[in-house]
């Protein structure tokens, strides 16, 4: 191998199966409420049954690929929805679960004071923030006690940097959550703020989908990863299992 080659060979990041939350919060919104009826913590909302289903069928089109290109180091959000999305595309591979590293660097994004409401219950409680939100954008501004996406960015950063120390070379799959996979795009491909925005305002990131990358030598000094796909779910079509887009959180203005 190269020794200027810093990337893995292969990058895929998944957002987490549908999750309770996710149900919970699509019913909050339907109904005009300002909160979401889940009583719960964020880190510990499981997946929903359709969340299993989705999880299990990204399981089987990994399994699918011939040994030599299906993952083989494992990084995963601690949340529960993620550790259980991660555990069941494992069975599905024949791979041990042990074998997975949990590192809280990958969580979903805080939410401070906004936790647990829908837009409008932001708007009604705290009406202040509210504006700066619409103001400033949800890439800067940080709600009081939560993090902004240049938040999640400063962790992910550091994130990269065990992966180009650790990991050269290898296939690595990540699963984590929806703006965890929009803040790697917006670092592994150098956006800018606009770019990003606009990725996010054109669709969600599915509920187990794939965003892939390759190592491509020919790019730059030394190769970097290229995109190879985006917001793919061909494996939860081909099994049936429906596609599902709920934020996980209260969004900013799109």
């Amino acid at each position: 191998m190269d020794q200027t080659q810093k990337w893995p060979a292969r990058l895929w990041i998944v957002r987490h199966g549908e999750s309770a939350g996710n149900v919970a919060r699509d019913r909050a919104q339907q109904a005009q409420a300002h909160s979401i009826d889940y009583q719960t913590r964020d880190a510990d909302v499981p997946l929903s049954c359709l969340g299993e289903r989705q999880s299990d069928a990204l399981g089987r089109w990994f399994a699918d690929l011939p040994e030599d290109q299906r993952p083989d180091v494992f990084l995963c959000s601690p949340y529960v929805r993620a550790r259980q999305t991660m555990n069941r595309v494992l069975q599905q591979c024949g791979v041990e679960c042990d074998r997975v590293i949990y590192d809280e660097r990958l969580r979903e994004r805080e939410f401070g004071i906004f936790d647990g409401l829908t837009r409008l219950g932001v708007e009604h409680r705290f009406p202040d923030q509210a504006r700066a939100l619409t103001l400033i954008g949800k890439f800067y501004h940080r709600p009081p006690g939560g993090e902004s996406w240049c938040d999640v960015i400063l962790r992910l950063r550091s994130v990269i940097d065990t992966i180009t120390r650790e990991y050269r070379g290898d296939r690595v799959l990540i699963v984590a959550h929806q703006v965890t996979v929009l803040c790697f795009r917006y670092l592994f491909e150098q956006m800018s703020e606009a770019q990003i925005l606009e990725i996010d305002r054109q669709k969600d990131v599915a509920n187990c989908a794939i965003t892939g990358y390759t190592f491509d030598p020919s790019c730059g000094h030394t190769g970097k990863l290229a995109l190879e796909r985006y917001n793919f779910v061909a494996p939860l079509i081909a099994a049936g299992e429906p596609v599902t887009t709920e934020p996980d959180v209260p969004v900013g203005p799109r």
